[in-house]
This record gives structure tokens, C-alpha cells and sequence, in this order.
């Protein structure tokens, strides 16, 4: 069976087709197509308080064509959340109102708790060394969102107003951000050591871009070494030298910063990129919504 996510980022919107079936007992999600349109809502949002027109009609026209992909795909359900930056406009509610009126796709504003939530439902940790400690780290453009477990067990989870748009543009503020390292080094303190597991577009992009295997721990020396070439290259130069995307070369050096920042205070020396993240949670819970119903019906 196939489920879809709408992921409606303060970046790009990204739709996610997932097939999931059961194999021997174990359930399997395996992505089969995702479409991203960076619109870049946290531009607005972030600097002026609501989302203009412009990039109202093109947030419009990109729902209309995922709804008309959605129907062709014949899915058994769907979802689609916004993030960061709809929860910081003010005319977040005349837009989502357009958006269901045009193409009838309702949207759910969801808070930096229930964002965190449904990342943490990928359960990627099940995958791993149950006997370790790891901080689940996603990094958006408006918002990240940080999650500590332990043996198995979620010990603590927060969203932050620290994304990549927001330091893009200076939107961050100096104490804010002292709030945030100094959060993340007393709630790692009492879980040495400590593995992280990366999370979003352009922590995936930059794992991409150091030829390790996905799944395999990256030390956070090669991160930052990667970050560093990274650095040195002006915004031209990453899009014609490294082939990097336009709406990727800019926003990926302040995710770095976020990622590395949070490395360092959590003493943490290597990173797993899963290549999941927000729209993969979706996925995980609408399947679990399906299981209930299910289960409901044959009582």
C-alpha cells in the first residue's frame, strides 16, 4: 500500500510518496518518489511577518499539483503539515483557507512539539545499538528540533527557533542562541558518550558530499573538514564548482554551523545520517492511524 506527506517546510515543500508492506513479520517503507519546490515561505514569514502573495499563489499552485498526483497515485492516505514559518505568519490561517478552498488539500499548522513528535516516530534508534545514547538532531530553515534518548527510551525533546533561513538573514538572537548550546550541553551531560543522528535536506546533502555509505557513523572531524571546503567556496562557486542547487549552496553553511555547534557542546564524535526525516514521520504515523482503523473494524 502507498501513503503520501506534504511537508511544508519554511524552505521548500516536499511531497513524499511511501510504499509500506509487510515482510516476515517486520514492516518495510521504502520512498518511491519525492518532489521538493523550494518557495522559500521563511523569507517572508521570518523578516516581515507573513507570507506575500507571491509566494502565496506559487504555495497554491504546487498544493494543486501534488493534490493531482496524489489522486493519480491511487494512495490509501495522506497528510500534509506546515512548520516553522506558517506558524510564525500572520496571515497563516487566510492561507491555509485558500489552500483547502483551491486545492482541497487541508493543511495542519503543527507546533515545534508535534514536529518534534513525528520525526521521533521513525523510531530510527530501533535500528540501532539499543544500548546506546543518541541526540536526534533535524535541522529545518525556521526550526530545530532536538530529541535525547537512552537505551531505547526518549528522555527529553524541544523545538528551537534556530534554522537555517532564520541565521541566513540574522534572525537569530545572540542570547537565544547562547539558550540554545547551553540546553544542549546540560541535557547531554549525564549521557556520555553520545551519538547524534542527523536529520533534514541539507545535513543529508552534506553527508552526501564526504562518499560515506548511508548508515555508516561519520566522524565529526570529517564533517567539519567538509564544512570547511565548504566555507571556502563563494555562493557562485558552490553552484558551478560543486553542482550544489541554487536554494542549497546558501542555506547549507549555516545548517553546518547549527549541526557542528550542537556537535561540540554535546561532545559528540560521530553522526549517522539515516536520510529521514519530518514528511518520513508522517508516513510512520499514518500507517499506524491505518493499523487502529484496521483493528477497529474487525472487532
Amino acid at each position: 500500500m502507498k501513503f503520501a506527506a506534504i511537508d511544508i517546510g519554511s524552505n521548500a515543500v516536499r511531497l513524499l510518496f511511501c510504499n509500506v508492506y509487510e515482510n516476515n513479520g517486520k514492516t518495510i517503507f521504502k520512498k518511491s518518489e519525492l518532489i521538493r519546490v523550494p518557495i522559500r515561505l521563511g523569507e517572508d514569514s521570518f523578516l516581515s511577518g507573513k507570507i506575500s502573495v507571491q509566494k502565496a499563489d506559487k504555495l497554491v499552485i504546487a498544493m494543486k499539483a501534488f493534490k493531482n498526483l496524489i489522486d493519480v497515485y491511487d494512495i490509501v492516505d495522506y497528510r500534509a503539515c506546515a512548520t516553522s514559518a506558517m506558524r510564525d505568519a500572520e496571515n497563516r490561517y487566510d492561507i491555509v483557507h485558500r489552500v483547502r478552498k483551491e486545492s482541497g488539500i487541508k493543511i495542519e499548522i503543527i507546533d515545534g512539539k508535534t514536529e518534534a513528535d513525528i520525526i521521533y516516530s521513525n523510531h530510527i534508534e530501533e535500528q540501532l545499538d539499543k544500548s546506546n545514547n543518541y541526540l536526534y538532531v533535524d535541522i529545518g530553515g525556521g526550526s530545530t528540533e532536538i530529541t535525547l534518548f537512552s537505551k531505547n527510551k526518549l528522555i527529553v525533546s524541544q523545538s528551537f527557533n534556530i534554522g537555517t533561513i532564520r541565521m541566513l538573514h540574522n534572525q537569530i538572537d545572540k542570547d537565544y542562541w547562547a539558550y540554545f548550546k547551553n540546553w544542549i550541553k546540560e541535557i547531554s551531560s549525564g549521557y556520555k558518550p553520545l551519538i547524534a543522528i542527523g536529520s533534514g535536506g541539507n545535513i543529508n546533502k552534506l553527508f552526501k558530499m564526504t562518499g560515506r555509505k548511508q548508515n555508516k557513523p561519520i566522524a565529526t572531524a570529517k564533517l567539519k573538514s567538509q564544512f570547511e571546503v565548504l566555507e571556502s567556496y563563494s555562493y557562485d562557486e558552490r553552484i558551478k564548482i560543486l553542482g550544489l542547487n541554487p536554494d542549497r549552496a546558501d542555506v547549507i553553511i549555516p545548517a553546518s554551523k547549527i549541526l557542528l555547534s550542537v556537535l561540540k557542546k554535546a561532545e559528540i564524535e560521530k553522526v549517522i545520517v539515516p536520510q529521514i526525516g519530518l514528511a518520513d514521520g508522517i508516513v510512520h504515523q499514518l500507517y499506524e492511524k491505518y493499523l487502529l482503523n484496521q483493528a477497529s473494524e474487525n472487532v
